[in-house]
């Protein structure tokens, strides 16, 4: 079941869908010798623009370097050589950048969405052909191209291996929280502290209880979780998808206390990503 308050600061709910019996999937230990990652880089970029009017926010550059090169550099640093990058503002010129600069060792795939945005769930589904393809069973890194943060990419995906999907998150400041089982950090619910909304599949959670934390726009999703996407409509939210999908599988947080995260994808925060980077140097 997935339940949805009818008034703003209530714990009264509304049935959408249904589904409410819990299942564990096996745990997963086997840790694939080359793991594959997917960057998204399909977004307009509003917040960018001018920027954006002209060039795809993957290009956009921090320290002289887009975007796009820093992820790919960083996923390779970490031992991601198979990465899968979806692409819609300016695709082509997107596609090009990535065709005449891809590192040596690495393999790339570009996901276009060029009729319209999927959405951060979509753009999954979309790929799952390339990210599960020639019989690829482990799981797979997603990862925002506009998030440049300090941790330590295989490290988190070596503990995502025993679970379905594991979320990086942090206590950083935003409105909208992802809800978690205080004992074993596994995703119960949504919220927005400012309107109080509450979006869970548990009818009876005591929001109270929940530990809060803010998503970074890293996480990792099992193969079991990208082949239940087939049935999704085209364009949908990955968050909306995991918190229908919470109840059945095991979707869990990892809270980092050291991490140190930077949203470069609005000109404000933009303007300090400079100096961001030469602190995670430090």
């Amino acid at each position: 079941m997935f339940f949805r308050p009818r008034q703003k600061g209530t714990l009264q709910y509304q049935i959408i869908n249904s589904d409410c019996s819990y299942k564990s999937n096996e745990m997963k230990e086997n840790i694939p010798d080359k793991p594959r990652a997917m960057i998204l880089a399909a977004g307009k970029g509003t917040r960018l623009r001018p920027l954006t009017d002209s060039m795809p926010k993957a290009l956009v550059q921090v320290n002289g370097v887009p975007l796009i090169r820093k992820q790919i550099e960083k996923l390779k640093s970490f031992g991601f050589e198979d990465i899968t990058v979806n692409a819609h503002h300016f695709a082509d010129m997107l596609y090009e950048y990535i065709r005449c600069n891809t590192p040596d060792g690495v393999k790339i795939k570009v996901s276009f969405e060029k009729e319209k945005l999927l959405n951060t769930g979509g753009a999954l589904r979309k790929a799952t052909e390339y990210l599960l393809s020639d019989g690829y069973n482990n799981n797979v890194l997603v990862h925002n191209v506009d998030i440049l943060s300090n941790v330590n990419l295989k490290e988190f995906y070596v503990n995502s291996l025993p679970y379905d999907a594991k979320l990086l998150v942090s206590d950083r400041n935003s409105s909208r929280r992802l809800l978690f089982e205080p004992a074993t950090l596994r995703l119960v619910g949504w919220t927005n502290l400012k309107t109080g909304e509450v979006l869970t599949p548990f009818k009876d959670l005591d929001v109270r209880s929940c530990k809060s934390y803010s998503f970074s726009g890293i996480h990792v999703i099992s193969p079991q979780l990208l082949k239940e996407m087939c049935s999704w409509p085209e364009e949908f939210s990955i968050i909306d998808f995991y918190l229908d999908k919470c109840v059945n599988f095991n979707i869990r947080a990892e809270v980092s206390t050291s991490l140190k995260l930077l949203d470069v994808g609005k000109i404000e925060t933009l303007a300090e990503a400079d100096k961001f980077e030469r602190e995670l140097k430090m």
